[in-house]
């Protein structure tokens, strides 16, 4: 099934080769344009107000949205490409069993998000390409899928919600920042960075002691991937880490405090 997310952009179509343009601009895998957070939370309003099926009016004005707005159909779309609901002819929304119902029970919730994230196809198939290694750069990411049929119109955004979602199934180890599958039993809760790094890398204090206590796991993870000075560490391979560096700022620090104000040198921004 292709992606309900296609390009809206207005094309000639009137002769054979308008066509065939307008069918290379269309993405031939699915994939949804809401991150699976953002789907998890369509779920969970069905059932907390409805049960198992509601119209969708009803759900849209439950989340105060415009039924018929962009946001909430991309939304609406993302649950059911994320496999927890489906979406009838008669205007409904329903929860699918079992992962609709699953993904909110407390004690199922971490192997229903490994699955729900893997019934994407685009995901699907981004985990078997990528599964064990440490995310590429963007660009890289992109590429890749373009090569499985993402539009390119498309691809960034694809790229934006696909990385989002990984995070949010946990699908990017907090340790080695590699993109492999987690434990259907949930992943372990990390240790605090001040306890990753005691006693150093090697076990016996040679370095890692000064770590502040408050670094995030992704980073800390990430330097503990560090070689040891004076070892081999190619060109390419010091890139894509500190790539992966800068991926990280991205997602645990702000540019900006609640008040739109900047932080002073050296002050922190919560």
């Amino acid at each position: 099934m292709v992606s309900e997310t296609m390009d809206s952009e207005t094309m000639n179509t009137e002769s054979p080769g308008g066509r065939a343009k307008a069918k290379r601009e269309r993405s031939t895998i699915e994939f949804p344009y809401s991150d699976l957070d953002s789907a998890i939370e369509i779920a969970r309003t069905i059932n907390a107000r409805a049960g198992t099926s509601c119209e969708v009016n009803q759900l849209a004005g439950w989340l105060d949205q415009s039924p018929t707005g962009g946001t909430f159909r991309s939304r609406l779309s993302a649950a059911r490409i994320f496999g927890l609901i489906e979406t009838g002819r008669g205007g409904r929304a329903t929860l699918v069993v079992p992962l609709g119902r699953d993904i909110l029970d407390e004690s199922k919730e971490p192997a229903a998000r490994i699955a729900v994230f893997l019934t994407v196809p685009l995901y699907e198939a981004m985990y078997e390409r990528l599964k064990g290694y440490a995310l590429p750069p963007a660009a890289a990411i992109e590429r890749q899928m373009a090569e499985l049929g993402v539009s390119s119109k498309q691809v960034e955004r694809a790229r934006q919600i696909f990385t989002k979602s990984a995070h949010q199934a946990q699908f990017i180890d907090q340790q080695t920042g590699r993109f492999i599958k987690p434990s259907a039993g949930g992943a372990e809760p990390p240790l605090p960075a001040k306890e990753q790094n005691k006693g150093g890398k090697d076990g016996n204090g040679n370095g890692g002691d000064d770590m502040p206590p408050d670094v995030d796991p992704i980073v800390a993870g990430l330097l503990s991937r560090l070689p040891k000075a004076g070892s081999i560490w190619p060109e390419q391979d010091r890139e894509l880490w500190l790539d992966l560096l800068k991926g990280s700022f991205k997602l645990i620090y702000k540019d900006k405090s609640a008040d739109g104000a900047k932080p002073l040198s050296g002050e922190r921004s919560d």
